[in-house]
């Protein structure tokens, strides 16, 4: 006997479109009504296939993270510690202005989530943040040496402190000329050895 009418939309591409969404509105500025318009789909649909807001939610920011947001894991390939920083930075900038992209980071408007009914979703971007920022501390200890004598630690916090300044400058309007001159002045600090 058949298990119910097939789908008539496409997983992926619905999805592809809710992560567009949020990372456009946010979580909390974004309704159910916005997301199931967008992604073509009826709420039945949406909670069969993706689960509830929360959830899709989080499988929008595995997608942001497996796709556009890829480049920052394979940062930590890069050689040397200048290259590793240099790739997170602009590759950050190239991100948050892109013109295919919304302005700004999905992670980052998550995290600035402001209501009770947000707090699940506030706290699952800032642990994947976390869980970055960790990654970069742990490549930057394999280093022989870091720029200015500082610590792993202080570096990876500097680095994302940068990063989430740039998304946020990227989301109020700046351009990417503006990004890159402000990140290059911070890069100088890694030549002060």
């Amino acid at each position: 006997m058949p298990g119910g009418r097939p789908r008539s939309f496409d997983p992926e591409t619905a999805l592809d479109c809710a992560l567009e969404l949020f990372w456009r509105q946010g979580y909390e500025g974004t309704s159910l009504t916005e997301l199931t318009a967008a992604m073509g789909i009826n709420k039945p649909s949406l909670y069969a296939v993706f689960g509830n807001k929360e959830q899709l939610f989080a499988k929008a920011l595995d997608r942001y993270f497996a796709g556009p947001g890829a480049f920052a894991a394979d940062a930590l390939d890069e050689p040397t510690v200048r290259a590793v920083v240099e790739r997170l930075v602009f590759g950050n900038i190239d991100l948050t202005v892109g013109t295919s992209t919304p302005h700004g980071c999905l992670t980052v408007k998550g995290v600035h989530a402001g209501g009770a009914d947000a707090l699940s979703v506030r706290d699952d971007a800032i642990r994947r943040r976390k869980a970055g920022e960790a990654a970069l501390r742990r490549r930057l200890e394999k280093a022989p040496s870091l720029p200015g004598g500082t610590d792993a630690a202080t570096l990876a916090r500097f680095v994302h402190t940068l990063t989430d300044g740039i998304a946020v400058q990227a989301a109020a309007g700046r351009s990417r000329e503006e990004l890159r001159a402000v990140a290059e002045l911070a890069l100088r600090a890694l030549d002060d050895d």
